[in-house]
């Protein structure tokens, strides 16, 4: 019986001790790597060819209060507080957009500058691809 419960306790060792190596491997790994681009965001300026995207949303003010982004019945894409310079892009056939502060960002629709809303005014409204 002493041997066993030796045996397991060895055991449970090397396993605790498995996981702290992978998971100290795992977050020294994305703390080295250096930041990527969001999966969402949009090149400055798109080449020839280029997919357009259905909306682009860039933050212009230091913070823009809750934007949310949605397809319609269906997933949320976007629900948060953005940064000045943040900028997100959807591809979607039709999406939902609700700015809590219509003034602190700039959208555009399929490639389209839409018209910036008034300070503190909130705007909703859906756009769908070509």
């Amino acid at each position: 019986m002493g041997l066993a419960r030796l045996a397991v306790a060895v055991l449970a060792v090397a396993g605790i001790a498995t996981l702290l190596v992978i998971g100290g491997r795992a977050l020294f790994l994305t703390l080295d790597t250096p930041e990527r681009a969001e999966p969402h965001r949009a090149t400055t300026e798109p080449s020839a060819g280029a997919q357009v995207p259905t909306v682009r949303i860039e933050c212009v003010a230091d913070t823009c209060p809750l934007v949310t982004v949605r397809v319609p019945g269906g997933d949320v894409l976007q629900y948060r507080d953005m940064s000045r310079g943040e900028e997100v892009s959807y591809f979607q056939p039709e999406l939902d957009v609700v700015l809590s502060d219509a003034a602190t960002v700039r959208v555009t629709e399929n490639g389209r500058p839409r018209a910036q809303g008034k300070a503190g005014e909130r705007e909703a409204f859906t756009v769908k691809a070509p």
